[in-house]
């Protein structure tokens, strides 16, 4: 990945993927503007080292005035909220398909874990805002969402790796599930800011699958 990354085709797509206005159109389609500023605020968000995003940077790079921006949203939080629903859904559909998919409860573990930090990868605006980065000078209420996130990971992980835990026979499944789920929602933690601290060089899927392998089986 090059040093100043391209805006990810997985946030444009999971965004509404709008297009540009047409020079024939004078306004968006209704929805269309919200979609649009979130994906500018992604797309300012990928870039290594970038200062904290000001409303009134996010108008200039849509061209249009901050009141129009709080047209579409009450305010820069509300903005960042836009942002972590899309964190939300977007990992969370794929845990509940790797739960339904898998009997395995160390392997649903092992992918909870690949698909999340690959989600990162690809979209690394969306990895400053799970590590905090994004939200340091925002409102507290955001980063209390984005923990509220990881800890709903931890306990997805924890009743996946319980069941394994059981199935193969431990004395103590609860106890096990515990810390190793606790361990593993640690390495993503580190992962990610370990990506977003390097300016997206490390990538946080990288040597992945021996680390797993040693932590789950």
């Amino acid at each position: 990945m090059s040093d100043s990354p391209e805006a990810s085709p997985a946030v444009d797509a999971a965004l509404g993927n709008a297009a540009p206005v047409a020079a024939t159109r004078k306004r968006p389609r209704p929805g269309e503007r919200r979609v649009q500023i979130l994906q500018t605020l992604a797309r300012m968000l990928e870039q290594p080292g970038a200062e904290r995003i000001t409303t009134a940077a996010l108008a200039a790079r849509l061209a249009v005035s901050e009141a129009a921006l709080y047209r579409h949203f009450a305010s820069k939080a509300q903005m960042f909220e836009g942002l972590i629903e899309f964190i939300e859904t977007s990992v969370f559909s794929l845990v509940n398909q790797i739960t339904e998919r898998e009997a395995s409860g160390a392997v649903q573990a092992q992918k909870m874990v690949v698909v999340l930090l690959q989600f990162g990868e690809k979209n690394p605006g969306m990895t400053r805002v799970m590590v905090g980065d994004a939200l340091v000078f925002e409102h507290e209420r955001l980063s209390a969402r984005m923990n509220q996130f990881f800890d709903r990971l931890e306990s997805q992980l924890r009743q996946s790796l319980r069941a394994g835990a059981e199935a193969a026979g431990s004395a103590t499944p609860t106890v096990d599930a515990q810390a190793l789920a606790s361990a593993l929602t640690a390495l993503v933690v580190g992962r990610l800011q370990r990506y977003a601290r390097s300016g997206f060089k490390r990538l946080p899927t990288e040597h992945l699958e021996p680390a797993l392998q040693r932590l789950t089986t």
